[in-house]
C-alpha cells in the first residue's frame, strides 16, 4: 500500500453558488490555472485557480472567481472543452454545441452571421492528438443524437466545418478520439473505428442501459474503459490490449489515468490502482461525487456542489519506500510519470540519483544491461563504480563517494560476499562500461581515474582491448601504470604507454629486450617487424641511426624497411641517401635492397645511384660465376637484373661496365653499335641463342625493314667466319646460319639471300628455308591466274546467256515477282535469267558483285 494522493478542496459550495440550493455542478474544463464550471441553470462560472501551501506545509489550493455568465438556454450545461490556441470553450447545452470566447465567455458569432453551431450533438470529444498540422483548427467528434453516425469537425475560431460522417451499427453514446482512432461505446458494445479508412474492430460487448460507459483516452493510440464485471479494460487502436486490467468497483461512474496510477469512482470512493501490479494502492471517502477527469495532469473531481483536486504526494518518499524494497521498475517509473509535476532542474536531479540508485541495485543483483543503462541514464559519476574495485583508481585521485551513499557496499568481495566468480563478472561488466563511456562526457575532468582503472583491469584480465587503449588517445597515468604493467609482463603494452608519452627511447629499449629474449611476452610474435616499422615513421632521426643498425644486424632484408619504407613529411625529416648509403656500407645486403629501392621504385635520377647499382649487380656476377660449382639458377637471376639495369636505364657511366661480354653487347646495343654487338656474341661467346634474341629485342620497337636489316647483319657475321686470329669451328658458324633461316625464314629477303650464299652449300640444309620461298611465290602467282580465269568464264557464260535470251520474249507483269528477292515488278525494266526468268536489274548487279571472281582468292596455307 502506497500513500499516493491527497484530496483537496478546490471550489467550495459558497463560492460557486452562494445560498442557492438548486443549483448543481454538471460539467467542468480546467485549461492551465483556468477552471470552468458548467451548472444546471444553463450557466458557465469562471475560477482561477492559484497553489498554495498550508501552515503544516500540505499543498493547497485558492479558487478566485473571474466570472460568470448565463447562456440564454433553459437546460443543463452538459460538457465544455477548451480550445485554448483559439481562446474558445466549446459548449453543449441543449443538444447544440457552439463556441463561447473563454475571457468574456460571450457567445462567438460565425463568420457568415448567426452562431457557429452544430445541432442534434448527443456528445463530442477533442482529438488530443490531431491529424491536422493548422495549430489554430481543433477537431473535434460528434454523436448525433437522432441518427447512428459519428461525425468529424474542424472548429476554427468563428466556424465549424465538417469533414467526416460515418454509420455506426448502434446508437453511439459515448466517444473519444486520437488521431485517426475512435473509440465508441454503442448501446451493447465498445468498438474501434478509424475514420479515414472506415475500418472497424469490435472489442468486448457492454450494456450501456445497465452502466454508463466510460472511455477516456490515456495516451496515443490507447483507451481506458469500463468493462462488465467491475474491470478497467486497455485497448490500443488496433483492439488489443497491452496492459493488464484493473479491478475496480461495478458502479463507477468515473475514472482517469494520472500515470501511474488508474483512478476510479464510483459513489462513495475514489480508488487508486497501480498500472504496474494492477493493485489497488490507496483509497479516499468521497461522497456525492459524479465527475472525474484528467486535465493535462491534474486530476478533477467534483460532487453535485463542490470541486476537488487530487494532490500527488511528495515523489521522494513514494520512490524511496520502492527503491528500499527493490522495486526498482516501479520507482523509475513513477519518477518518469510524475515529471510534469516537479520542477525541471529538481526532477532531473532527482530522476539522476534515483537512477544511480536503481542502477547499484541491479549492479547487485548482477543484472549488468539494466544497471548500464541506469547508470547511463543518471549519467553516473563512473569513478562510484571504480571505488568498488581497491587500488584501481590512482593514487593522484581526489574523488570521495557520494553523500548519502547511492549504495551499501564497501567493495567487489562485500557486494559478492566473496564469491570470487561474481566478483570476475562485476570486472568484466566494469570493463565494458568503462570502455564505452571513456569518450562521452561522462567522463569530463576525471579522464586520468578512467584510463588509468580501464588499463590495470585489461592487464589484469589479459584483455585484448590493452593495446586499443594505449595506440588511441588516452589520459593513463604514467606513475601508476608501469608497475602494474610490469607486473603481469605487458611489455608490449608498457612501450605503447612510454611511446604515447614521449619517452621513445624507453619504449625501444624495451622492446629490443622482448625481441632478443631477455624479457617475456607473448603480445607480439612479430615485435621485429613493428620496431622496424616504429623507427620507419619516428620522427627523430638520432634514434633511427642508433637502433638502425641492431635491426640490420638481426635480418637486413627486413631492417633495410627503415630506409627503404620512410615517408617524407612535415613531421618527419627525410634522410639523406648519401648518409644512409654510407651507414650501409658494412651491411652488403641492405646496401643492394636500399640502392634497389632508390633506382628501380622511387625512380632517384641521380647517375652515382644507377653505376653503383649497376657495379654491384655486376660484382654479384663475377662472384657466382668465380664459385665452383656454380650456381647456374642464381647466376641466370643475377645477369637478368644486370641486363635489364643496363637496358631500361640511360644513366649509368657505361665504360665501367664493359668488362662482361654479354653484358657488353647490350650496351652496344644501345648505342647502336649492332655489328660490335653480335661480333661478341657470335665470335667470343658463341652465344647464338642470345646473338637471335639481341636481334630480335633491339628490334622490338621498330618497323619490319629494320628487323629484316638485323637479321641480315647477323646473317652476314655467320658467313663471314672467324676472324684472323681467333680460332674457331667455321662448320658450327655455318650450322647456325641454316638454322636462323630455317627459324626465321619469314623475316629474310628470299632473293637477297640466295646471292649471299656460298655456291657450295647443299640445297638439302636449306630445303625448309626454300621451300617456303618457292611455295609462297608459287602460291601468288597461281592465286592470280585462277582469278582471272574464273573473270573470263564467267563473262563468255554471260555473253552466251544473253545471245540465247534475246531470241524469244520476256513476260513481265506487276503480279509476277523477281527469282532473286520474291518482290513484284513495278517498272518494264528487267534482267533474264537461264531459263526465261526475269528478275530485278539491281537484283542482279548485287549478284554479280558477290560472285567469286570478285572476291580475293586466298589461302591460308599458301599452297593452290
Amino acid at each position: 500500500i502506497v500513500k499516493a494522493f491527497e484530496l483537496v478542496p478546490a471550489v467550495e459550495r459558497d463560492l460557486l453558488m452562494g445560498d442557492k440550493a438548486r443549483i448543481n455542478i454538471e460539467c467542468i474544463e480546467c485549461c492551465g490555472k483556468h477552471l470552468y464550471v458548467g451548472t444546471n441553470d444553463c450557466f458557465i462560472h469562471h475560477f482561477l485557480l492559484a497553489e498554495v501551501a498550508s501552515s503544516k506545509g500540505k499543498p493547497g489550493y485558492l479558487a478566485q472567481k473571474l466570472l460568470h455568465k448565463y447562456l440564454g438556454l433553459k437546460k443543463p450545461v452538459a460538457e465544455l472543452r477548451a480550445a485554448s490556441a483559439l481562446e474558445r470553450l466549446i459548449v453543449l447545452c441543449e443538444g447544440i454545441v457552439f463556441l463561447v470566447d473563454m475571457v468574456t465567455l460571450e457567445m462567438v458569432p460565425s463568420a457568415g452571421g448567426g452562431g457557429a453551431k452544430i445541432r442534434g450533438v448527443a456528445s463530442f470529444c477533442v482529438n488530443e492528438n490531431p491529424v491536422n498540422a493548422d495549430p489554430f483548427c481543433v477537431e473535434m467528434g460528434v454523436l448525433s443524437s437522432k441518427r447512428r453516425t459519428v461525425q468529424i469537425y474542424m472548429v476554427y475560431e468563428d466556424r465549424v466545418q465538417l469533414v467526416k460522417e460515418l454509420t455506426t451499427p448502434e446508437q453511439p453514446c459515448a466517444v473519444s478520439l486520437d488521431g485517426y482512432f475512435l473509440c465508441l461505446a454503442l448501446t451493447t458494445q465498445y468498438m474501434i473505428l478509424n475514420y479515414n479508412t472506415g475500418a472497424s474492430q469490435d472489442l468486448f460487448p457492454y450494456n450501456s442501459e445497465e452502466r454508463t460507459p466510460i472511455v477516456k483516452r490515456i495516451g496515443r493510440e490507447e483507451f481506458l474503459l469500463a468493462a462488465p464485471g467491475g474491470l478497467g479494460m486497455f485497448a490500443n487502436a488496433e483492439g488489443v490490449s497491452q496492459r493488464a486490467p484493473v479491478r475496480w468497483s461495478e458502479s463507477v461512474i468515473g475514472a482517469a489515468v494520472c500515470f501511474p496510477y488508474v483512478v476510479a469512482l464510483d459513489e462513495s470512493f475514489i480508488t487508486i490502482h497501480s498500472m504496474l501490479d494492477q493493485q489497488l494502492k490507496q483509497t479516499l471517502s468521497f461522497r456525492d461525487g459524479h465527475i472525474l477527469q484528467n486535465f493535462e495532469g491534474k486530476v478533477i473531481l467534483a460532487s453535485t456542489k463542490a470541486v476537488y483536486i487530487l494532490v500527488p504526494l511528495p515523489l521522494e518518499r513514494q520512490i524511496q519506500d520502492l527503491l528500499a524494497n527493490h522495486r526498482v521498475e516501479e520507482a523509475l517509473i513513477l519518477t518518469e510519470g510524475a515529471q510534469r509535476n516537479i520542477p525541471k532542474d529538481k526532477f532531473q536531479n532527482l530522476h539522476k540519483r534515483i537512477l544511480q540508485q536503481a542502477g547499484f541495485i541491479q549492479f547487485g543483483q548482477l543484472q549488468f544491461l539494466e544497471a548500464k543503462e541506469h547508470f547511463r541514464k543518471g549519467q553516473l559519476d563512473v569513478r562510484e563504480l571504480i571505488s568498488l574495485c581497491p587500488l584501481l583508481l590512482p593514487a593522484s585521485s581526489s574523488f570521495t563517494r557520494c553523500h548519502p551513499p547511492l549504495h551499501e557496499f564497501a567493495d567487489l568481495n562485500h557486494l559478492a560476499q566473496g564469491d570470487q566468480e561474481k566478483v570476475l563478472r562485476c570486472k568484466k561488466f566494469l570493463i565494458s562500461y568503462l570502455g564505452e563511456v571513456r569518450s562521452t562526457e561522462v567522463v569530463n575532468g576525471c579522464r586520468e581515474d578512467v584510463d588509468t582503472a580501464l588499463l590495470k583491469l585489461y592487464a589484469e584480465q589479459d584483455h585484448d582491448s590493452l593495446l586499443d587503449l594505449l595506440a588511441s588517445d588516452n589520459a593513463c597515468v604514467l606513475a601508476d601504470s608501469v608497475p602494474w604493467l610490469e607486473k603481469y609482463h605487458k611489455y608490449f603494452a608498457l612501450g605503447l604507454l612510454y611511446h604515447y608519452n614521449g619517452q621513445d627511447s624507453a619504449a625501444l629499449q624495451l622492446w629490443i629486450r622482448v625481441a632478443d629474449g631477455e624479457l617475456q611476452d607473448p603480445t607480439r610474435s612479430d615485435l621485429f617487424e613493428y620496431i622496424v616499422d616504429f623507427l620507419c615513421t619516428s620522427s627523430n632521426v638520432d634514434l633511427v641511426w642508433k637502433y638502425a643498425d641492431w635491426a640490420l644486424r638481426k635480418d637486413p632484408i627486413v631492417g633495410v624497411h627503415i630506409f627503404t619504407k620512410r615517408h617524407t613529411s612535415k613531421d618527419q625529416l627525410e634522410l639523406n641517401p648519401d648518409d644512409v648509403i654510407t651507414y650501409l656500407g658494412k651491411h652488403n645486403q641492405a646496401l643492394l635492397l636500399y640502392l634497389e629501392n632508390l633506382v628501380l621504385e622511387k625512380r632517384v635520377q641521380k647517375e652515382k645511384f644507377h653505376t653503383h647499382l649497376a657495379v654491384l649487380y655486376l660484382e654479384r656476377v663475377l662472384s657466382l660465376m668465380s664459385q665452383s660449382p656454380k650456381d647456374e639458377e642464381q647466376l641466370t637471376k643475377a645477369r637478368e637484373r644486370l641486363q635489364a639495369l643496363l637496358r631500361e636505364s640511360n644513366l649509368y657511366r657505361v665504360q665501367f661496365l664493359l668488362e662482361l661480354l654479354l653484358e657488353r653487347a647490350t650496351l652496344h646495343g644501345k648505342l647502336e653499335e649492332h655489328d660490335k654487338a653480335l661480333h661478341i656474341l657470335v665470335h667470343q661467346l658463341r652465344d647464338f641463342p642470345s646473338a637471335e634474341a639481341f636481334c630480335l629485342w633491339a628490334s622490338s620497337s621498330r618497323d619490319s625493314a629494320y628487323r629484316q636489316q638485323l637479321f641480315h647483319l647477323l646473317l652476314g657475321v655467320y658467313l663471314d667466319g672467324s676472324p684472323p686470329g681467333q680460332s674457331g669451328d667455321s662448320g658450327e658458324l655455318e650450322m647456325a646460319a641454316v638454322d636462323l633461316l630455317n627459324r626465321h625464314g619469314e623475316v629474310f629477303d628470299a632473293v637477297r639471300v640466295l646471292r649471299m650464299l656460298p655456291e657450295g652449300w647443299s640445297l638439302q640444309l636449306l630445303r625448309p628455308f626454300l621451300g617456303r620461298a618457292i611455295r609462297a611465290s608459287m602460291h601468288a602467282c597461281r592465286t592470280s591466274r585462277i582469278a582471272l580465269g574464273l573473270a573470263h568464264s564467267e563473262n563468255l557464260q554471260l555473253l552466251h546467256d544473253r545471245l540465247k535470251e534475246c531470241k524469244r520474249p520476256v513476260f513481265v507483269s506487276e503480279k509476277k515477282g523477281c527469282h532473286l528477292c520474291h518482290n513484284t515488278f513495278s517498272e518494264p525494266s528487267v534482267v533474264c535469267l537461264p531459263g526465261g526468268v526475269p528478275v530485278h536489274t539491281h537484283c542482279v548487279a548485287q549478284r554479280v558483285r558477290d560472285s567469286p571472281t570478285k572476291r580475293q582468292l586466298t589461302n591460308s596455307s599458301k599452297h593452290t
